[in-house]
């Protein structure tokens, strides 16, 4: 069994965490004079002037439920980048402990740690954009805390081999990170289940992508509950707001309306990265498990330039290892997906003339 004490910062095992109103009193029905809210209300009297549960025990459960977890291995945060900073706070003494990161990846990682202080290792990915093992072996050492991985990675938008994240939580005495914020966009991969497995495994999940709610800031993180104990121990008292998880319940009660919308985006990427094929300006189009496919162009900065001078926004990857020459394009709706695919015709019709 991992130690997770002996991971956990001591500063961190001895923390007194805030005490806040709700945690003496969870109940929804009172006469409720000591969280020095406002008791008239504004807009909406009895609603938004109270403070949110601490803990959102109602959402998690629903969460649970949906999911196949128990809600005591289910944190949520503001968002990921939430529970990608609070990893760090619990585990990682700052100039003494130190990460592992794969680039090419989501770039939160490295400035999270920056802010914390913490030292950064990077096991680059071959060029293939797969793991390389014998690196992410030789680069941990003692202080290495955490392992970060993110799987549908992004930019490269393709899954790593669970079987290999498998044998790295088997040797690594840490705590190993799996980002699955795209995993709703794939059949392939759901580390979720492997919790049993591997008491080391945390699986990040967020209502950003598939679930279409980027604006309300939820994002979630499955663990030991061990794991989840701490983090619920250093997050701020309030961290998910009351609206957020209202959205978050009806959502949940209409997840029919989400795996269609997720069915819809995945043709989409099937016919725009058809399309994509036929244009003489494009080089390659890598292999997509993610809402994004990541393509490399012949003269890739005048065309994101073109494409913004039309109202366009791609993301420039050019300068992320292993992906030179490289724009990723978020799948849009239909009509979205037609105007790009035309406007990059018409910039390669131009180079061409």
């Amino acid at each position: 069994m991992t130690d997770i004490a002996k991971l956990t910062r001591k500063n961190i095992q001895e923390l007194a965490p805030y005490s806040s109103a709700r945690d003496e009193y969870s109940g929804t029905d009172g006469i409720f004079l000591d969280a020095n809210e406002n008791s008239f209300g504004t807009l909406e009297p009895e609603v938004l002037n109270r403070y949110p549960d601490p803990y959102q025990k109602k959402l998690k459960n629903k969460l649970a439920n949906y999911y196949e977890v128990e809600s005591e291995n289910l944190f949520l945060g503001n968002g990921s980048d939430e529970a990608i900073d609070l990893m760090m706070r619990a585990f990682c003494e700052p100039r003494e402990d130190n990460l592992l990161i794969m680039p090419p990846t989501y770039g939160m990682y490295k400035v999270a740690a920056n802010i914390n202080d913490v030292e950064i290792k990077e096991a680059p990915l071959n060029p293939d954009f797969t793991i390389n093992k014998e690196k992410v072996f030789d680069k941990i050492d003692n202080n290495t805390k955490l392992i970060y991985i993110c799987s549908p990675n992004n930019p490269t938008a393709n899954i790593f081999d669970p079987e290999v994240i498998a044998e790295i939580l088997n040797k690594f005495e840490g705590i190993l990170v799996v980002d699955e914020a795209y995993v709703d966009f794939t059949k392939k991969q759901n580390m979720v289940r492997r919790l049993d497995e591997f008491d080391n495994l945390v699986v990040f999940r967020t209502f950003s992508k598939a679930w279409g709610m980027a604006n309300i800031r939820l994002g979630m993180a499955f663990a030991d509950s061990r794991v989840i104990d701490i983090l619920n121990k250093i997050k701020y008292p309030y961290n998910v707001n009351g609206l957020t998880a209202r959205k978050s319940l009806d959502l949940i009660e209409q997840k029919s309306i989400k795996e269609d919308i997720v069915k819809s985006i995945l043709k989409e990427r099937e016919k725009l990265h058809s399309e994509l094929e036929d244009i003489s300006g494009v080089i390659k189009i890598f292999p997509s498990e993610a809402n994004f496919l990541l393509v490399k162009f012949e003269q890739p900065l005048e065309l994101f330039n073109y494409l913004k001078q039309k109202n366009i926004i791609i993301r420039n990857r050019t300068d992320e290892l292993h992906c030179d020459k490289c724009l990723r394009i978020t799948v849009g709706k239909p009509n979205q997906n037609r105007k790009v695919i035309q406007e990059i015709k018409n910039f390669y019709n131009k180079v061409a003339t």
